[in-house]
């Protein structure tokens, strides 16, 4: 099964269009396991059982991983996923973008070692830097091309002048990815909640790709703008593409209590139920 097809089929199961963030801060863990961080496992883990069957997908972002020198516990909550969630698509968060060479390792770290479905890369140096990832059938690449981030504007939102029209920067790349660089229907893109028009542009441009739009919740995206802009149905229900809002922070850390597992279902549910609200009406 495509990666696509996974995301469809997640949507499906779980009536959902949320993605939960996986962003372990062992500065906010509970008591008695703030700051402890050989509790990373054991806090992803009872998140994810908390929310499982409200998803559409997880992305665990793999800095705050290797931060703590807890790689292993990365591994192993990538299995417990595997094993607990198995409908549930997981996108390793790496942002990676290098040579080609490089780019095959990158791949193999996401793909080999961790078993990711999917993962985020940055096209800034071309093409030749994004094929590796796409020789793995049945694996996803979300390209950044708009990101949530307030500097994103330095570059993605100047204009080509060397190209009929000056598309800016992240137009042309949505373009790209949605013609000639998506070689095997691998390719989907990283666009902010916090920009809905651009999101719309994106949309506009990119119609088949599945998007991945951080910056709901901590961040200030607009859940049910977020939807309005990039969300297009079918006469079904279903989508004619993907989009995978992700919320991280207000989840993973909507209570500082022992609590925290019941109160990250609840903002989860409360977060789809927004979502689906928006695309209903």
């Amino acid at each position: 099964m495509s990666f696509l097809d996974r995301l469809h089929a997640a949507e499906r199961r779980a009536d959902s269009l949320l993605c939960v963030g996986l962003d372990p801060d062992p500065a906010k863990f509970p008591a008695p396991w703030t700051g402890d961080a050989g509790r990373i496992f054991d806090f992803c883990a009872r998140i994810v059982d908390a929310t499982k069957d409200l998803v559409l997908a997880y992305k665990p972002q793999i800095a705050y991983f290797a931060a703590h020198r807890a790689e292993d516990q990365l591994e192993r909550l990538m299995a417990y996923l595997a094993r607990t969630a198995p409908d549930v698509p997981v996108i390793l968060d790496a942002k990676r973008g290098d040579i080609g060479a490089t780019a095959e390792q990158y791949a193999r770290e996401a793909f080999d070692r961790y078993q990711a479905d999917a993962v985020t890369v940055s096209p800034f140096m071309g093409f030749d830097t994004v094929e590796p990832y796409l020789r793995r059938p049945g694996k996803g690449v979300f390209l950044l091309c708009r990101t949530s981030n307030p500097g994103g504007a330095d570059w993605q939102a100047q204009r080509l002048a060397d190209l009929p029209g000056q598309p800016r920067l992240y137009e042309h790349l949505a373009a790209m990815a949605e013609t000639r660089w998506n070689r095997n229907g691998q390719l989907g893109l990283v666009v902010g909640a916090t920009w809905p028009e651009e999101l719309a542009r994106v949309r506009a441009l990119a119609p088949t790709l599945p998007l991945l739009i951080p910056g709901v919740g901590a961040q200030g995206g607009d859940a049910a703008a977020t939807v309005r802009a990039a969300w297009r149905g079918t006469p079904e229900g279903g989508s004619t593409a993907p989009i995978v809002v992700n919320s991280s922070r207000a989840v993973l850390y909507a209570s500082a209590g022992p609590d925290f597992a019941e109160a990250a279902r609840r903002e989860a549910l409360a977060t789809r139920d927004t979502l689906n609200a928006a695309r209903r009406g």
